[in-house]
């Protein structure tokens, strides 16, 4: 999205154009009013005379003059007035754009930063932990299998392995920059795809999965791929909050041009004072994990035009809200 830097002159001289009315109509008004004192006094019984002669239009006329001098004036000065407020509003805008853009820059920085670290970690790491991983593999088919010790010994390897491997991909995946390829996708196709890429975990824990959806639900405008991969994270979350037989609920809507897609659990929920730290990198109330989960999932979230949000559910539990803008060629049909 392109940002238009020549928008907030044309919205000043906007202003301007409009508050430089306001002198003329102070001269209008105090024409007026200074013709209607006149007839008003006129018609009380006030003569007016000037050698003689009856001089109403003389007094009409001076009097009309003098208030529209004084309306004009009175109105440049309401003028003035607006017009400092106008620019300080623009001053304000302006400076909350630069250090919204200074923000940014800095956020840059630091992701252009950690994916230089994360590059030099995946190429420095990788391989010999994929080296560890097939020793480990080959270990554990050289032992006996009556020896647990051993066969332990090798799970643990590997599994730790495995998740070394999945931390240094969530770096790479939270420094990469994205590549988004939106286009219309139906919000039950991307459901579909979560549930059955969940499915070992959610029956592994006896999760109950509850998922309400209207027939008219129009589709979303997303890259199907990156968002099925932050419904899939929401979903891995929620498995894990939940107690085994615990219950996770799936719920699409519209609202206006937009749909939103609820994942809420049957756990413990999150405390009101985290709920706005859990999108923060690195930041996890898990023993294991990077942190960097929820991370991702605002970061495409909100490069699809976007908003992820949560909450309480009803009954106890978390709810995460996505929200994504409605397929164009949906509205208009």
């Amino acid at each position: 999205m392109e940002t238009d830097h020549n928008a907030a002159p044309p919205l000043l001289g906007s202003h301007n154009e409009r508050v430089d009315t306001w002198r003329w109509w102070g001269a209008a008004a105090g024409l007026l009013t200074g013709l209607g004192d006149a007839a008003l006094l006129r018609w009380l019984g006030v003569g007016f005379a000037v050698n003689g002669r009856d001089g109403t239009l003389l007094v009409g006329a001076y009097f009309g003059l003098s208030f529209a001098v004084l309306g004009f004036l009175l109105g440049a000065v309401f003028e003035a007035r607006r017009r400092d407020q106008l620019a300080a509003r623009l001053i304000r805008d302006q400076m909350d754009t630069i250090n919204t853009t200074r923000v940014r820059l800095a956020q840059s920085e630091k992701l252009a930063a950690l994916g230089q670290l994360a590059a030099a970690i995946a190429h420095e790491v990788r391989n010999p932990l994929a080296v560890i991983r097939s020793a480990a593999q080959d270990l554990g088919d050289a032992v006996p299998a009556d020896d647990d010790a051993a066969q332990r010994a090798s799970s643990f390897i590997t599994a730790e392995i495995d998740r070394l491997n999945n931390v240094v991909a969530s770096l790479l995946a939270f420094a990469r920059p994205l590549q988004v390829q939106p286009g219309a996708v139906a919000v039950g196709a991307l459901l579909d795809r979560a549930l059955l890429l969940a499915r070992d975990e959610l029956a592994a824990k006896q999760v109950r999965v509850q998922r309400t959806e209207p027939v008219d639900l129009p589709p979303v405008t997303a890259d199907p791929d990156l968002m099925s991969q932050v419904l899939l994270g929401l979903l891995a979350n929620a498995t894990e909050a939940v107690p085994r037989g615990g219950e996770v609920t799936l719920h699409a809507r519209a609202v206006g041009s937009a749909v939103e897609i609820d994942i809420a659990d049957s756990g413990p929920g999150v405390p009101a004072d985290l709920r706005e730290r859990i999108f923060e990198p690195f930041f996890t109330t898990r023993t294991r994990g990077t942190g960097l989960g929820l991370s991702i999932a605002r970061q495409i979230v909100t490069a699809h035009v976007g908003t992820i949000e949560v909450g309480d559910r009803a009954g106890g539990g978390a709810r995460f809200t996505v929200r994504l803008p409605a397929a164009r060629r949906a509205m208009a049909a």
